[in-house]
């Protein structure tokens, strides 16, 4: 599906002083990559306007080296400067999600809001709340679609090394370090266009990627021996539960990336994480899988969620024993 609604934007932005730009909770590296690249963007255009970005919560440390990230309001840290910032808009992008509930306890403020909303985004079944919207399930990140969007815009010439880094970023790393199938021959032109700006694309890939914490490493290795094969379903499951996190320094973004493992076995198809979290007394769940398996429909069938049709994520309120069982019972009835 694609959705392209952007006619009379620029003339909004223009006319609009004060800008907010606002991802989802648990914001990953798409996320913060096209907010930050987008806000960086629009402040080379304009230097009498307010740009701000608010986030739902914080980011996981290996996104801590992103150009001006100490600019960023948190909704969760900074509440009331976060509210006055959503309250005064003019004009709200919305990045890297497509309905308010992604936004978790900041949904309340946007849903209030009499700003005119911006929504860019590549998840599936959009809500109907924006005025302008680029949403396309076919691009492989949101920051891919702020390029295009700058394209759209003709603010090419204010593309700036720092902005570049952050669209790096997003694509980088939503699709998997450009292996997965939603990396197209456009994303590989844009990419190009980034490196001929002057983004160095091994320092981005060391920066993110090769800044492990011993105890990070540990929890892999943990992990790791807690990957269950089903053979005759072609799929594979990661449990990682509160006491194994806690007596390895758990950090957030630490499990990024482990379910591919899962899914790199010979013949596996489908993996699934499951992360006990105990505070908000919920199972995580991230799904990956190759090929026609759709996991956006099972995580939204079954587990409170959605994303991709390769990549989605969900939740269960049950106990990790229990939310096992139900796993297996749904590789019964859809496989």
């Amino acid at each position: 599906m694609k959705i392209f609604e952007l006619n009379g934007l620029k003339s909004t932005l223009e006319k609009s002083k004060n800008i907010v730009i606002v991802a989802h909770k648990n914001p990953d590296g798409d996320a913060v990559g096209s907010s930050l690249g987008l806000s960086l963007l629009l402040k080379e255009v304009f230097n009498n306007k307010n740009i701000q970005v608010v986030l739902p919560n914080r980011f996981p440390e290996f996104l801590e080296w992103l150009p001006k990230q100490e600019q960023i309001l948190f909704f969760d840290q900074n509440n009331s400067e976060a509210k006055k910032s959503i309250n005064n808009a003019d004009l709200i992008f919305t990045l890297d999600f497509n309905s308010f509930g992604r936004t978790g306890e900041m949904s309340q403020e946007l849903e209030q809001s009499k700003a005119d909303f911006v929504m860019i985004d590549h998840h599936q079944q959009p809500d109907d709340y924006a005025k302008f919207s680029f949403s396309d399930t076919s691009i492989g990140s949101t920051c891919e679609m702020i390029y295009l969007t700058i394209q759209h815009l003709g603010y090419e010439k204010f593309l700036t090394k720092e902005v570049g880094e952050c669209i790096y970023t997003g694509i980088m790393t939503d699709t998997g370090s450009f292996k997965f199938s939603s990396t197209s021959s456009q994303t590989h032109r844009i990419i190009a266009d980034l490196i001929d700006l002057g983004v160095e694309n091994s320092k981005i890939h060391q920066n993110t990627f090769d800044n492990n914490s011993l105890s990070r490493l540990q929890l892999m290795g943990i992990a790791m021996n807690n990957l269950k094969v089903i053979a005759e379903k072609n799929a594979a499951y990661i449990t990682l539960s509160q006491e194994e996190l806690d007596l390895n320094d758990f950090k957030k973004g630490d499990t990024e990336g482990f379910v591919n493992y899962a899914l790199s076995l010979k013949g596996i198809n489908l993996a699934v994480i499951f992360i006990e979290n105990k505070s908000e007394g919920i199972i995580k769940i991230s799904l990956r899988s190759i090929g026609d398996i759709d996991v956006n429909t099972l995580a939204r069938k079954y587990f409170n969620g959605g994303g991709h049709q390769n990549a989605a994520g969900g939740r269960s309120e049950l106990s990790m024993s229990e939310t096992i069982t139900k796993f297996e019972k749904i590789l019964t009835d859809e496989f």
